[in-house]
């Protein structure tokens, strides 16, 4: 047999090695993630429920799901570890402001705008009324274009009802 042959069986058998190898390093991952939880981290679980951790043994995890309520899970079924700020931002709405420093933007512009007060303090200039902006064309007011009068030409003027057949 010849090499050329095989190729195509070498290189199948390469995509499935490299589609295992990374299949397994995400469960792997997914099992360390699972292992370095720890009582008090905000979790989600595979069905979408938050919760915060309680308890962490073996192979379950005992989740408070709110006043009252403890909920048993097998490790398998946490979907992700959460940071205290992603946890507390989607269970409780807290935003964590990382540019506590920053100006407050308004929720509405009017504050962005001038105020009536500085509006009447500012001095009437009637050449600044007057000025217009140049967008680049120029004002042919009263002379027809060329193509205009070409298309004039050409069409029969239309009336509105106004035959002269009866």
């Amino acid at each position: 047999m010849s090499l050329v042959t095989l190729l195509p069986f070498i290189v199948l058998i390469g995509a499935m090695f490299l589609m295992t190898r990374s299949a397994k390093k995400k469960q792997q991952q997914a099992a360390d993630m699972r292992n370095q939880m720890q009582p008090g981290s905000g979790v989600r679980t595979i069905g979408g429920m938050y919760a915060t951790v309680k308890e962490v043994s073996e192979d379950t995890v005992l989740l408070d799901a709110g006043p009252g309520v403890e909920l048993l899970f097998a490790k398998n079924a946490i979907g992700a570890v959460l940071t205290d700020d992603e946890y507390n931002r989607i269970v409780h709405g807290i935003e964590h402001d990382l540019k506590s420093d920053a100006d407050v933007v308004p929720d509405d512009a009017s504050s962005l705008t001038e105020s009536d007060e500085t509006a009447d303090a500012a001095p009437d200039d009637d050449a600044s009324a007057d000025k217009s902006v140049d967008l680049g064309k120029k004002d042919t007011a009263g002379e027809p274009s060329d193509a205009a009068v070409a298309k004039s030409d050409e069409e029969p003027k239309k009336t509105d009802g106004d035959s002269e057949a009866k």
